[in-house]
């Protein structure tokens, strides 16, 4: 009976081409998420009494569409979880082109958006590249660390920095024109990751002086651009120009000097500069703030709502503290740190490279993007759009937050653990493509 069961395992018809899952999905990540959900369900309908009025959606609409984006995201987030992480390795290049190609078409062809070009619309529904390219950063930067390690110390080798500071720079390049903001995020989620993934301090160093200079090569660029002569009533109507005499066609960088000698004007209270055209939005995000106080005036009862523009997205934040308080805001910040600080524990227990990396930089986008719009609502950094990981309305930051949500939790049932069978970690190595065989040598 012995040597007929050898034979049956030597033969393979009943040997899986993937190793079994050693654990659950980490209930602490599914426990965040469903929190998201239910305090962005709360939240949005009362954030989106602006979009509601003097339309015909309907009181419900908007509320409505969001709940199917959840629900849509929902299932992407479970069906995710169920896969092997080694699943996601050949989705990564077909990701990342799709949406450098979005991202090439939005440049030239894409609607404008805030006064620049951001989404293109398929079958109805917009979508923004930008926040795709994120999500394709952090899976390209994992995959070439991986490929990459150091094998005679901890960390990665040099290699590896240049390909991930190549990647950065290109994707940096598409996402330029639409922001600022984003691609200052791109290079702290990238910054994180390289640090984490053990990249010497001096690699870093010269990997900030490339991108100091491909930086200033392209503000020299905007500076020596010869722009068409406007009149100045038509500049004045914009933000985009720094002084009210300006002559020059508005330029993204006139946009970011504007947004930032704004920011800087600190001689006078927040409390005490009037609500015009150029600062309405942070004025009343900040009075409703102001009007939230410790505990908030409870769901539902915003006042502040039916007159900020962008509520439901760029400034939900806002609507969360003052309907839930300043304990309702602490308690979302500290959802997201929570979450990063679990990835981080999956990650710091995991066998091999690569699922550590991607768990940690899945992590790290979601927790770096919230801080990004809670410290532009509450004046911190000068104004710029940026979603709220799944509180926000859109569509394409949802499904983009939930696909980072599924592979966090399929890494964190999937990846085998420091001191687990040796047999499973056979059945792991053998999965995985050659080069991805490596130990975890994250500095965590």
């Amino acid at each position: 009976m012995a040597v007929q069961t050898n034979t049956l395992q030597a033969d393979g018809p009943q040997t899986s081409t993937k190793p079994k899952a050693v654990a659950k999905a980490d209930k602490h990540i599914w426990g965040i998420f469903i929190a998201l959900c239910i305090i962005s369900t709360i939240e949005l309908y009362s954030a989106s009494s602006r979009e509601v009025a003097g339309s015909s959606i309907g009181v419900m609409g908007p509320i409505l569409r969001h709940l199917v984006m959840l629900a849509g995201g929902s299932f992407l987030v479970w069906f995710l979880s169920r896969r092997h992480y080694s699943d996601f390795i050949p989705f990564t290049l077909g990701f990342a082109m799709l949406s450098v190609a979005m991202m090439v078409y939005v440049m030239f062809f894409g609607e404008i958006v805030n006064g620049a070009r951001r989404s293109l619309t398929i079958l109805g529904i917009g979508i923004y590249p930008a926040e795709m390219v994120k999500l394709s950063a952090v899976l390209l930067i994992a995959l070439v660390m991986t490929w990459n390690p150091n094998t005679k110390k901890v960390g990665v080798t040099s290699k590896a920095v240049v390909y991930s500071g190549v990647i950065v720079l290109v994707l940096s390049g598409l996402l330029i024109e639409q922001g600022l903001t984003n691609t200052l995020l791109l290079l702290a989620i990238s910054y994180s990751m390289m640090i984490v993934g053990g990249v010497r301090f001096w690699h870093l160093f010269l990997l900030t002086l490339a991108y100091a200079a491909c930086g200033g090569m392209f503000i020299l660029y905007l500076l020596l651009s010869s722009p068409k002569e406007i009149p100045a009533d038509e500049t004045q109507q914009t933000e985009m120009t720094v002084t009210a005499d300006s002559k020059r066609n508005p330029t993204r960088l006139d946009t970011w000097i504007a947004r930032l000698q704004r920011h800087s004007e600190d001689s006078i209270p927040k409390w005490e500069v009037p609500a015009v055209g150029k600062n309405r939005q942070e004025i009343l995000s900040y009075m409703a703030q102001a009007n939230g106080g410790i505990h908030g005036v409870g769901p539902g009862n915003s006042r502040e709502a039916s007159r900020l523009p962008l509520a439901f997205s760029d400034y939900i934040f806002a609507i969360i503290i003052e309907e839930l308080g300043l304990i309702g805001g602490l308690i979302v910040l500290m959802l997201y740190l929570w979450l990063l600080g679990r990835a981080s524990g999956i990650a710091s227990h995991c066998n091999r490279t690569y699922p550590a990396l991607a768990v940690t930089g899945m992590a790290i986008m979601i927790a770096f993007q919230a801080l990004f719009h809670m410290g532009i609502v509450s004046g911190v950094f000068p104004v710029s759009g940026q979603p709220l990981p799944l509180l926000s309305k859109g569509g394409t930051s949802i499904l983009v937050t939930a696909i980072a949500f599924g592979i966090m939790l399929s890494i964190s049932r999937t990846a085998t653990r420091q001191g687990g069978k040796k047999q499973d970690i056979r059945d792991e190595i053998d999965a995985l493509p050659e080069q991805f065989g490596a130990e975890n040598q994250m500095q965590l």
